[in-house]
């Protein structure tokens, strides 16, 4: 049977703002059926990296902060930490970085939590008995919430074609170990020529790993585990992710992640197509959109929500000022023509295939 996702365009008109239509949205998709009495609602959602302006405004999570109250839940916002050097590796900066962008309690209607702690390493390890991930390293807040809540800016993605939902859930939930195990071989790596030989690294692991020779890092891979703290304690970012998988293995990867997350509880999906962007929104800068706004979009099955989107998104005609435009091949699927070594299809397609939900979905307008 084909899921059901909610759309609504972004005309508006007197009485009628766009966080009205939100809200609307939200209420004809159904998430007054959860339960949400006493119950604490994780809304997992990127702030932005710093120099980035494609990245959600503050104002769509009050709005959907103030429906979950509404319904008598108890929201906070929440994403974990990033693997990469820039401005949300800890929890200081991250935080920092979100208030600079305009999230605050006042903003947004409810707190704020980095769901993997200070460095990234406060991490729950959820069973998923994958093809490719046995164990998958939440964070700890994300999987302490009752009711999970998914709001996505929909844009393009270097890696994974598109950022929507299964992404923001899959691989923004995940702890620094999650988020290695995703991306690399899962063991991480010392750059000599940036190390000073501190042995902070040494001195937080508990298998022995880093060793120094010359005052220089390096580490055992034998006995390494992969748990990515040397990662977060490093002063000089001379410790990072090992080799890369292949977009291919990321997605599935990546896929088996956000079963983790949403296995076991309600869930409710949220994605916002709007400066669409042809990269994620972890970079410092954002490129001109690639296609004209679209709308907002609603549903309790993820995957029809991201198939909806980039259906929506690819049958815009492309923004000729745009990356798009400097595209070598023009297809019709934006997201490949911008990214030819990227398959989001077959990331959709492996999620469908483990149980997430499915590509088949009827479009429903709200007013």
């Amino acid at each position: 049977m084909p899921s059901t996702v909610y759309y609504t365009d972004l005309r508006t008109g007197f009485n009628n703002s766009l966080l009205d239509k939100l809200t609307r949205l939200i209420r004809e998709a159904g998430i007054g059926t959860i339960d949400f009495k006493n119950h604490y609602a994780a809304i997992k959602m990127h702030f932005g990296e710093p120099g980035n302006l494609a990245f959600l405004r503050p104002n769509w999570a009050r709005c959907v902060a103030d429906e979950v109250k509404r319904l008598g839940g108890k929201p906070f916002l929440t994403d974990c930490n990033t693997l990469y050097v820039g401005g949300r590796k800890n929890a200081l900066d991250h935080l920092d970085s979100a208030n600079l962008n305009g999230f605050n309690p006042l903003t947004t209607g409810c707190q704020i939590i980095i769901a993997d702690g200070l460095k990234g390493t406060d991490e729950v390890d959820v069973p998923v008995d994958g093809n490719y991930v046995k164990q998958a390293h939440i964070g700890r807040a994300v999987m302490d919430a009752d009711i999970f809540i998914s709001l996505n800016h929909f844009k393009g993605h270097e890696a994974t074609g598109f950022g929507g939902a299964l992404k923001n859930i899959g691989m923004g939930c995940g702890s620094r170990a999650g988020k290695m195990d995703m991306h690399s071989q899962g063991k991480p790596v010392a750059d000599a020529g940036k190390c000073i030989g501190c042995r902070r690294c040494e001195r937080i692991c508990a298998h022995a790993a880093p060793s120094f020779e010359n005052g220089k890092c390096h580490i055992d891979l034998t006995k390494c585990v992969g748990c990515g703290r040397c990662i977060g304690v490093c002063p000089v970012d001379a410790i990072s992710e090992g080799v890369s998988n292949s977009n291919e293995i990321l997605n599935c990867r990546m896929m088996e992640y956000a079963k983790a997350v949403l296995q076991g509880r309600p869930c409710f999906h949220i994605s916002i197509a709007v400066d669409i962007s042809p990269n994620c929104d972890c970079h410092a800068e954002n490129d001109a959109p690639i296609t004209n706004n679209v709308g907002l979009f609603a549903s309790f099955d993820p995957v029809a929500l991201d198939q909806a989107c980039a259906d929506a998104v690819n049958a815009m005609p492309e923004n000729r000022l745009s990356m798009l435009a400097e595209a070598k091949e023009h297809t019709g699927d934006h997201f490949h023509d911008i990214h030819p070594d990227t398959s989001w299809k077959q990331g959709l397609e492996y999620a469908e295939s483990i149980g997430l939900g499915t590509r088949d979905y009827t479009l429903v307008k709200v007013r």
